[in-house]
């Protein structure tokens, strides 16, 4: 049986609720980690967080308002249909989106040894993406105000304006994860002498390769356009909780390079390298230094 539109949104409200929750301690965490251990030398990093955060709030409140009118005052067989608050908080999970994609942009800049060659792709679908979805609410209004789910006729444009971010978040995931896993694989000379290669703990790879390449971000974006693109009901739940969802991937980065445990850091070591030609080994997000043993990120 298929699920209706107003019980999708209603999941969708809830799970974006629970995920607030979950993005709120994660962001105060993220403040505390920026302001205490980079004071300075964070500021991009700072205001961008704030601003994701800022955005996932309006939505969860416009969304959250919606919820309470729809008890309130209006019939819950309505609480599906499209408003101009909902087309506004449409909006907002778009713009939440952009900023997790110019985060994701700007790890990957840095990642590459601040290389503007490597972003330039990624950052033009992410605003042809954008530039999608702005006319959107209009056209929703003067064809049909009151549709749960996109209209036929703007289904391509809609689905479009979230496929190119998709490409953006496939990339730059792809980009940064081949990166850090060629950094986690340093050439060293051991204390015997021999070549050998430093590795990371292979324990800890795959989560790590998840959290600090933005993968968890992507697979939400791809469940999110097939659904769309499907004009399936089911997007109304990942249409709420996606927006906290890229704000909380965004966030896990930032926590996990802040606190020092990111791949680019490697243990101090007695050892000599064949070469210094991986000097983008540090934190991606400050300025990067040359690895040697001596400097711990």
């Amino acid at each position: 049986m298929a699920v209706s539109t107003n019980v999708s949104a209603a999941v969708g409200m809830v799970c974006e609720a629970f995920l607030y929750g979950v993005y709120c301690v994660l962001f105060i965490a993220s403040i505390v980690i920026l302001v205490k251990r980079y004071r300075v030398s964070h500021r991009v990093i700072l205001v961008a967080n704030c601003l994701l955060f800022a955005t996932s709030t309006a939505h969860f409140a416009l969304v959250f308002n919606h919820f309470y009118i729809a008890l309130e005052n209006a019939p819950f067989s309505a609480f599906g249909d499209e408003t101009p608050e909902l087309m506004g908080a449409n909006l907002l999970s778009s713009v939440a989106d952009l900023l997790g994609d110019l985060l994701l942009l700007y790890r990957c800049w840095l990642v590459w040894g601040k290389n503007y060659y490597v972003i330039i792709l990624p950052l033009l679908t992410a605003l042809a993406g954008f530039g999608c979805i702005l006319p959107i609410p209009s056209l929703v209004l003067s064809i049909n105000p009151t549709s749960p789910v996109p209209p036929t006729e703007i289904v391509p444009l809609t689905t479009a304006g979230y496929a190119l971010p998709l490409c953006t978040n496939i990339m730059v995931t792809g980009l940064i994860a081949v990166r850090l896993w060629y950094i986690s694989r340093v050439p060293i000379i051991d204390e015997y002498g021999k070549p050998a290669i430093l590795k990371i703990a292979a324990g800890g790879r795959p989560m790590m390769l998840v959290i600090e390449s933005g993968a968890l971000y992507m697979i939400t974006q791809l469940i999110f356009v097939v659904l769309v693109a499907m004009q399936n009901s089911a997007e109304a739940v990942l249409s709420y909780a996606g927006t906290q969802i890229y704000g909380i991937a965004s966030t896990l980065i930032i926590i996990r390079v802040g606190l020092g445990i990111s791949s680019e850091t490697v243990p101090t070591t007695h050892v000599k390298f064949w070469s210094q030609s991986k000097d983008t080994i540090g934190g991606t997000w400050r300025d990067d230094h040359p690895f040697d043993s001596s400097v711990v990120a």
